[in-house]
C-alpha cells in the first residue's frame, strides 16, 4: 500500500527539541522526511546537527532567491550536507533557476511559488498587478521551463500547477483544523492530497505539544 508522504518542518534552534521530533516521529504508515528551515539552519549548532543525520530523508529549506552566479554557489556551499531536497525562490528568474539546477546535482531542486503566508490584498502591496493563482501558474511554467525537480506551492493551488508542471509537489499551509495562525492559503491534510499533493509539509500541527500523540491523530484524519 502507497504511503502519504510527510516532510515535518523542525523549526527550533533548540537542538534536543529537533533530535526529540526526529526521534518521536518514526511511523510506519507514514513515509517522512525532514523539514530544516532558516531558523535552524542559521543557528550555531544546527549545520553540525544537520551534518549528522543519517538515512533520513532531509530538505534544506533555504529559500535561495538571488542573482544567477550566487545561487548557484550557495548551492555549492552546502553540498556537503547531503540534503535530498532544496529550495530556490522561483521568483529569481529562469536564469537563475537554470544555474542553480545545473549545480544542484542528485539534490532535487525544488522551486517555491507564492508564500502560503500571502494573499491577493498581500501581492498587491507588495506591487504584483495579478492575483496569487495567476502568478502561482507563471511561476510554475518557469519550473516546468528550468526542468526543476518539485514545486512547493499552496494546496489550493496543486490542480492548477499540475496542468503546467508534471514533477513533484510538496505544499505546505497544512492544518488540521481552521487556526491558521500565520497562514492565509490552507487546506486539510486529506484536502490537499486529494487535490494531488505528491508530500505535505507539517509543523506546528505536529511539533506542538504530545508529538507522537499529534502524529497518530494525523494517520487516523487521512484513514
Amino acid at each position: 500500500m502507497k504511503k502519504n508522504k510527510i516532510f515535518i518542518a523542525c523549526d527550533s534552534t533548540n537542538i534536543n527539541k529537533v533530535k526529540e521530533i526526529i526521534s518521536k516521529t518514526q511511523n510506519s504508515k507514514l513515509q517522512i522526511g525532514y523539514k530544516f528551515g532558516l531558523e535552524l539552519l542559521n543557528s550555531k549548532k544546527g549545520r553540525k546537527l544537520v551534518s549528522e543525520i543519517k538515512n533520513k530523508i532531509t530538505f534544506g529549506d533555504y529559500k535561495i532567491a538571488d542573482i544567477p552566479n550566487t545561487c548557484a554557489a550557495a548551492i555549492k556551499a552546502v553540498r556537503d550536507l547531503n540534503f535530498n531536497y532544496l529550495t530556490i525562490h522561483i521568483s529569481s528568474g529562469l536564469n537563475a533557476l537554470k544555474a542553480a539546477k545545473k549545480v544542484s546535482g542528485k539534490t532535487k531542486l525544488i522551486g517555491v511559488t507564492i508564500l502560503t503566508s500571502l494573499d491577493n490584498k498581500s501581492l498587491k502591496e507588495i506591487g504584483y498587478s495579478k492575483e496569487v493563482k495567476k502568478v502561482v501558474l507563471a511561476q510554475a511554467k518557469l519550473a516546468h521551463n528550468a526542468k526543476l525537480d518539485a514545486i512547493v506551492c499552496s494546496p489550493k493551488e496543486v490542480k492548477l500547477v499540475k496542468k503546467v508542471f508534471k514533477r513533484e509537489i510538496i505544499t505546505p499551509g497544512i492544518r488540521f483544523n481552521s487556526r491558521q495562525n500565520d497562514q492565509k492559503r490552507t487546506l486539510t491534510p486529506k484536502e490537499a492530497y486529494n487535490n494531488g499533493s505528491d508530500w505535505l509539509v507539517i509543523g506546528r500541527p505536529i511539533t506542538k505539544g504530545n508529538i507522537k500523540n499529534n502524529l497518530q491523530n494525523l494517520v487516523n484524519h487521512l484513514k
